[in-house]
């Protein structure tokens, strides 16, 4: 693969750069969709028993919008920059972002650091299973935090709300793209989350994120995202909206689409577990 440290880096560059003075990796591991209260501490739980040397814990539930009902919906600029500063992580720093299945939950992490402005962060290919398997190093010590102070430029053309997404169903001027599996989104299958309608968004088509990962969980060649993305009918010349369940697997078609050459794409943060629960917004079942 070609690795590049605004987008995705394999465990063999983040191998060589380990030393690197202004490098720091973030563990944003998450718990299985679903999963009960019992579950929500083992991501930080598995970290501080096993982690990449040097890396810190960025906890994607609690770096998020408490204010609203929706899950880890993307934090006010203030919250992002003091708990980032908390972490030591600031301007100049390269980061490298990985979680604990492959390919999954650090997308949103890289993602939501493009949100505020911050472009030198690279998600790991393959993440964790993929550099222990290799025999690379791990430990368990807590990480040594030196304050360093971060700017940040929100880009707001890089996140889409339900009225913008409405539109854009109805106006067909952009493609509306969602990673949830093919099942969930023709509503053949209930939603994991309680209270959700099953389906999808008018007009939008499917790309389950899976489709974009090789076996070991390392996201396919340039070529080979573009084969999936063009056999799902998605016309790479409009702007795109990806869309999940909860604002996570659709940051992985997002980097997807940064990795193949193409920017002009936004993230709806509601994604299903707000639009699946508004009466008042239309649910298409089947294909798209």
């Amino acid at each position: 693969m070609l690795d590049d440290p605004k987008t995705l880096v394999s465990t063999e560059w983040l191998a060589a750069h380990l030393k690197d003075p202004d490098l720091r990796i973030l563990d944003a591991s998450i718990p299985p969709v679903g999963s009960g209260p019992e579950m929500a501490d083992s991501a930080k739980t598995a970290f501080e028993a096993t982690h990449i040397p040097g890396a810190r814990f960025f906890d994607i539930d609690d770096i998020s919008d408490h204010r609203s009902e929706l899950p880890h919906m993307a934090p006010s600029v203030e919250k992002f920059m003091s708990r980032l500063r908390a972490l030591g992580v600031g301007d100049g720093h390269q980061v490298v972002v990985y979680d604990n299945m492959g390919l999954f939950s650090a997308a949103r992490v890289w993602w939501l650091f493009r949100l505020m402005g911050q472009t030198n962060i690279a998600v790991l290919d393959g993440g964790l299973p993929k550099w222990q398997a290799e025999g690379r190093p791990v430990e368990d010590l807590p990480p040594v935090i030196r304050d360093r102070h971060m700017t940040v430029r929100v880009q707001n053309h890089l996140v889409r709300d339900a009225t913008q997404v409405s539109s854009a169903s109805k106006l067909k001027d952009h493609e509306i793209i969602d990673a949830r599996g093919a099942t969930r989104f023709k509503g053949e299958v209930p939603e994991p989350r309680e209270g959700l309608r099953a389906g999808h968004i008018p007009g939008s088509k499917n790309v389950p994120f899976t489709t974009l990962l090789n076996k070991d969980q390392t996201m396919k060649d340039t070529a080979g995202l573009k084969a999936v993305f063009e056999a799902a009918n998605v016309d790479l010349s409009k702007p795109a909206i990806t869309t999940c369940g909860s604002g996570v697997t659709a940051a992985i078609l997002s980097l997807a689409l940064e990795r193949i050459g193409k920017t002009d794409h936004s993230l709806y943060d509601g994604s299903w577990v707000e639009w699946g629960a508004f009466p008042t917004l239309p649910v298409a079942t089947g294909e798209s």
